[in-house]
């Protein structure tokens, strides 16, 4: 079946069945490889995607549903905050092994954007369906904390 499907600020025509995870749809057939598979089963986070705004993961949106939504994705995820993460992340050298740092930028981003100055608290659970493989949480939540500094002072 057809689908008109918003990404990136585009319209893009796919002709894949309605039951085809989006993150099969942003891989495969859109070529945007940045959102990464890892568990298939919406637990590890690495393919979180912004959906109208929300962190969502694409491993198991299907496209029938995504098709009806504003979707953005690492490659074009903008803004004060989206800058203010990346900036913190490197800053903090998050990344090691990087196969999670997608979904972990897409899931920070949302936070901030709905959360000026997080706690610890509001870091945990935003983060919690994102695994890390190499453990790099403490770096994650400095970095965050980080981001939002820098945001509270640009505000000023």
């Amino acid at each position: 079946m057809s689908y008109a499907i918003f990404v990136n600020g585009q319209i893009h025509h796919v002709e894949d069945d309605g039951q085809t995870p989006l993150l099969w749809v942003l891989r495969d057939t859109l070529k945007l490889t940045g959102t990464k598979y890892g568990c298939g089963v919406a637990q590890c986070g690495a393919c979180t995607v912004h959906v109208d705004g929300q962190p969502m993961r694409s491993c198991t949106l299907p496209l029938e549903i995504a098709a009806s939504s504003q979707i953005t994705t690492i490659e074009a995820v903008e803004g004060a905050e989206a800058d203010a993460v990346r900036a913190a992340w490197l800053a903090r050298d998050v990344p090691q092994c990087g196969f999670c740092q997608s979904g972990q930028i897409m899931s920070a981003v949302a936070l901030l954007r709905a959360v000026g100055s997080p706690t610890d608290g509001d870091i945990d659970t935003a983060m919690s369906g994102n695994i890390c493989r190499c453990a790099t949480y403490n770096r994650i939540r400095a970095a965050i904390h980080d981001a939002a500094g820098t945001l509270r002072r640009q505000a000023t």
